[in-house]
């Protein structure tokens, strides 16, 4: 297996040929999806696709339509996020944001493009492989209910009425956990499994990489939640503080900075005891606890 930078490596070599070729007609969309999808990233998810494909022996190559594809699946996510209907952010990776330099219309149509032709691509990904078209069904499945109605739009959601209606009688800690685990935690876990899925994993392997991405993917978020109320706007590419001004649910918010560190610890180490029965050479071990100290 690769370190997380020979991975980020191959996904953005990869991604540069990803998209279709413009056709003269609507090359406007062509460039508002790529201003969002080569904006440089931390592409952890597509890393981590590919990470759990070698751990299974499954070739690089075969895995790297899964990985683009959960790329553009998360940079749609973000375009939309953006939007001002919902976080109305200027500032993302970076760069301003996609709907201030393309316009609200094109910023929808880029999003609704890239989470389409993800699919798409995924499916030209499988038809290649003939003889592995179970698995290849099962790494898609991973992907569309991690980002669907049951896992990212779901927590998407619950996150939005909240900043609406509040907690509207729901349990703040329950409904906190819910968003987390569905807006940041199904994709991670999603990309973890559609890896592994590629390689017929047993029930062992599934449920502990599962645990694994579910705690990890909570553990991520509750870092950008500290990291929003701590860092710069130069570190993190974005513009930070907004979380407390707009009011939502965050673990700062709502157990403050010191106990929001308590759980990003436990959350982390409890990843790495799910991951631990299968973790060879304790490569995921050591990612989590690497994730548990970044700074952007």
């Amino acid at each position: 297996m690769r370190t997380m930078e020979e991975y980020r490596a191959l996904v953005e070599k990869a991604l540069q040929n990803a998209l279709p070729q413009k056709n003269g007609f609507s090359d406007v969309l062509y460039d508002a999806c790529a201003y969002s999808l080569y904006a440089s990233g931390k592409r952890l998810r597509p890393c981590l696709v590919l990470a759990a494909a070698e751990y299974m022996g499954v070739p690089v190559s075969e895995a790297m339509p899964y990985a683009l594809a959960i790329e553009m699946i998360h940079t749609f996510s973000l375009i939309h996020d953006d939007l001002p209907a919902m976080d109305n952010d200027v500032l993302r990776r970076g760069k301003p944001t996609n709907h201030v330099v393309y316009g609200e219309a094109m910023a929808i149509l880029a999003g609704d493009g890239l989470l389409t032709y993800a699919f798409e691509y995924m499916l030209q990904g499988a038809a290649k492989y003939p003889e592995h078209a179970q698995a290849h069904l099962r790494a898609i499945y991973a992907i569309a209910s991690a980002a669907g109605l049951s896992g990212m739009g779901a927590g998407q959601s619950a996150d939005v009425d909240y900043e609406k209606h509040g907690a509207a009688g729901k349990n703040k800690e329950a409904l906190l956990s819910y968003i987390h685990e569905n807006k940041t935690a199904a994709m991670i876990r999603g990309a973890l499994l559609a890896g592994i899925e590629l390689g017929d994993p047993d029930d062992k392997t599934r449920a502990a990489f599962a645990a694994y991405g579910k705690n990890m993917g909570i553990a991520f978020q509750i870092a950008d939640d500290i990291l929003d109320a701590t860092s710069t706007t130069e570190e993190m590419g974005k513009t930070v503080g907004k979380d407390e001004a707009e009011g939502k649910l965050t673990y700062v918010a709502l157990y403050g900075l010191d106990e929001a560190r308590v759980h990003l610890e436990n959350l982390t180490r409890d990843a790495i005891t799910a991951i631990e029965p299968v973790d060879r050479k304790h490569y995921f071990a050591s990612l989590a606890q690497a994730l548990l100290t970044r700074k952007n």
